[in-house]
């Protein structure tokens, strides 16, 4: 399974638009994740029309958003395996401070395998040498601040696992 993962449009806003590059792997992904910080409920409803979206609010979404979106979700895929393991991976829009971030999260999310975040607009992938545990925010496609590059993320889900790429798409 793919899953193409974004955070932190900000849409509309100053006429901007999701990138090309992020709309054809929107559309070729199997499912896309959107970590909060839609800003309106018309960005929820375009993405809907390029696959299955599972999605929670951020900070600056609109009300109507913020009653139909959860502040947090587990998502339960299928693992890919011979054995089907489940990969769990939590969602939230706001990982917390980054000193202690990744035991915090673990703690917080002791079921899951993975936590996708948003909210800083920084990318960033970090991996738990000892329980596997990974973080992943996929940056911001459309408002990097201080980030490098406009940027998103892909994830593979196989073998009872699952893996994150960090995308470019100001190359």
């Amino acid at each position: 399974m793919r899953i193409a993962i974004i955070s932190d449009t900000h849409l509309p806003k100053a006429g901007r638009a999701l990138p090309a590059a992020c709309l054809a792997r929107l559309r070729e992904a199997d499912l896309i994740v959107h970590a909060g910080d839609f800003m309106r409920r018309e960005v929820l409803a375009e993405l809907r029309g390029y696959g299955e979206v599972v999605a929670v609010h951020g900070n600056v979404d609109e009300p109507a958003l913020r009653d139909e979106l959860p502040a947090q979700r587990i998502l339960e895929l299928p693992g890919g395996g011979d054995g089907e393991e489940q990969v769990r991976i939590a969602i939230t829009h706001n990982g917390g401070p980054a000193d202690g971030r990744l035991a915090r999260a673990q703690q917080r999310f002791p079921e899951a395998h993975a936590l996708i975040f948003g909210h800083s607009h920084m990318p960033l992938h970090e991996t738990d040498a000892l329980t596997g545990f990974q973080l992943f925010n996929p940056g911001s496609p459309t408002e990097r601040r201080r980030a490098p590059h406009h940027t998103m993320g892909m994830a593979t889900v196989a073998g009872g696992a699952v893996s994150f790429e960090l995308i470019e798409l100001d190359l």
